[in-house]
């Protein structure tokens, strides 16, 4: 189950703070910052989904995330690779390669991390 951009942005903050209380989600927001009401009904259906869950300390609840970014990013790649690339990773490769816009520093990057996996893969 995918997150709305408005959940993702409170799991941006989780991944960041690791565990936290409302107050300190709410922080976290540039102003205007939203009603407490608004992030508790996305808390909800974030916890509902399984992606977040919460410690009880008296009327307070300390919120942590129960997925980690690189897997949620991981799976979401993943998606994208398989409904936008005929679920063809070297078809994703040559879009990011030839339409981002990678300096040649960055491609010469990349190509070193290409290379080491390529070694990995060998042993």
């Amino acid at each position: 189950m995918k997150l709305t951009n408005a959940e993702e942005q409170i799991m941006k903050y989780l991944w960041e703070l690791k565990k936290a209380y409302m107050k300190n989600i709410l922080d976290q927001y540039p102003d205007p910052k939203p009603a407490t009401t608004t992030v508790v009904t996305l808390l909800k259906r974030m916890i509902e989904k399984g992606y977040v869950s919460y410690n009880q300390h008296g009327n307070n609840r300390e919120y942590y995330p129960l997925i980690r970014k690189t897997d949620y990013f991981s799976e979401h790649l993943n998606g994208l690779i398989k409904n936008f690339f005929n679920d063809s990773s070297s078809q994703f490769a040559s879009f990011f390669a030839t339409e981002t816009k990678l300096n040649e520093k960055e491609l010469h990057e990349l190509k070193d991390i290409i290379e080491k996996q390529l070694e990995k893969k060998k042993r």
